[in-house]
């Protein structure tokens, strides 16, 4: 099983990625719980220069080609071999988040995007994705609050982009849940955690084996 998070800044998807992931282990699923981007040596650099604040003038095009390197680097060295020991793999953003921030809203060519997505992430494509949705102002604020709490000073480039770039990441994800309805698990976002994870968690339940799930 390959399981993506996705949503807008503060929606929670790390959170219930990490609460999946400890979920699914005590169920004795062996998986893997990594993220785009820095899921990798290399892609944690690649995720320091993307997500730094000093670099606002990062022209759309080379943002859209930096997650793109990093995909490629994290599906080879990361996802691909997790995939062949059937492992499951669970990933805190995906080639969703590419299309919902550098073409919805940095407004990059659609097309362009989705061949370098493919390209990029070998033709493989989650089995299932979870989008966390809730209005901008609620992840905003929890995102500002999480930022102020953390250890990561100055990797908040996208938190202060303007309420219009965040509603149209909120736009693209829900215009990619429709045309993918057979992909998408739309979840309402504003629940506390431990219900939302109940929520996830209950349409997962089918795919472990009846001898481990709990």
């Amino acid at each position: 099983m390959f399981i993506t998070f996705e949503g807008i800044e503060g929606c929670g998807k790390s959170t219930q990625a990490k609460r999946i992931a400890n979920r699914l282990e005590r169920s004795g699923v062996s998986l893997i719980l990594t993220r785009e981007p820095g899921g990798t040596l290399i892609g944690h650099d690649i995720r320091q220069i993307l997500l730094s604040s000093n670099n606002r003038d990062l022209p759309p095009l080379a943002e859209l080609f930096l997650y793109e390197a990093d995909r490629a680097l994290h599906m080879a060295g990361v996802v691909k071999p997790a995939l062949a020991e059937k492992k499951w793999v669970l990933c805190d953003r995906f080639f969703d988040a590419t299309t919902a921030y550098q073409g919805y809203a940095r407004r990059q060519d659609l097309h362009m995007i989705t061949h370098l997505n493919e390209m990029a992430s070998f033709g493989i494509t989650p089995d299932v994705t979870f989008l966390l949705d809730c209005p901008v102002s609620v992840g905003i604020k929890r995102a500002l609050t999480r930022n102020a709490e953390s250890e990561e000073v100055g990797q908040d480039r996208f938190e202060q982009e303007k309420t219009v770039f965040h509603e149209a990441v909120r736009r693209g994800y829900m215009d990619l849940a429709k045309k993918n309805p057979e992909r998408f698990v739309v979840v309402d976002a504003t629940q506390a955690e431990s219900p939302l994870e109940a929520v996830i968690f209950s349409h997962l339940k089918a795919h472990i084996p009846l001898s481990r799930s709990a």
